[in-house]
């Protein structure tokens, strides 16, 4: 998965390197920049975005392989007058807010986005938001979230239903037939 994304890194215009973060003794894909992982995922932003070099920068998670170069571009593009962009796909779903197993209210969707990535930042944005308290940052699901928390404009840009995030057996099997789609077929 991680190869597929980085592939499509490759191809967006605007990026010139790709930093990875691994665990400690797994060796980085070819042509990219090494950062030691971390046991949050914040902690592994943060030290791949020691690592790198240039602003603005992307933050992409590996468990979305089927990012295009043309979401990268529409995300970085979306820079022009914010702190941060993100990709993100409208809620389809009903979505309820519960106690335990009670319903307590419907949402309304058409106020909801599924959070994606990428995600654009300008570095120091990304900077100030990652040198908030420990208990803070590692709190958070998403580094946009900690933009918005210390008052900065993040901006939507719609996403493919396509971006999934591999987090399931099913997942994995749904991402292999839509990236099988995108390969030219022998003869």
């Amino acid at each position: 998965m991680l190869e597929w994304s980085i592939e499509a890194l490759r191809a967006a215009p605007s990026i010139e390197r790709i930093v990875v973060a691994l665990p400690p003794g797994v060796l980085p894909p070819a042509g990219t920049i090494e950062a030691v992982g971390g046991a949050e995922r914040s902690l592994s932003v943060h030290n791949a975005l020691r690592a790198a070099e240039g602003d603005p920068v992307v933050v992409h998670d590996a468990a979305r392989p089927l990012v295009t170069p043309e979401l990268v571009e529409e995300v970085l593009a979306e820079l022009a007058d914010a702190d941060a962009a993100i990709a993100a796909a409208p809620v389809t779903d009903t979505v309820k807010e519960s106690a335990g197993r009670d319903v307590v209210r419907t949402l309304d969707r058409s106020r909801l986005w599924a959070v994606q990535t990428p995600q654009a930042f300008r570095r120091d944005v990304l900077e100030r938001a990652l040198a908030q308290p420990a208990e803070v940052v590692a709190a958070a699901t998403d580094d946009a979230s900690l933009v918005e928390a210390m008052g900065g404009t993040v901006r939507l840009v719609e996403a493919p239903r396509e971006n999934l995030k591999v987090t399931t057996p099913l997942d994995l099997r749904v991402a292999e037939l839509l990236l099988g789609e995108r390969r030219p077929r022998p003869g």
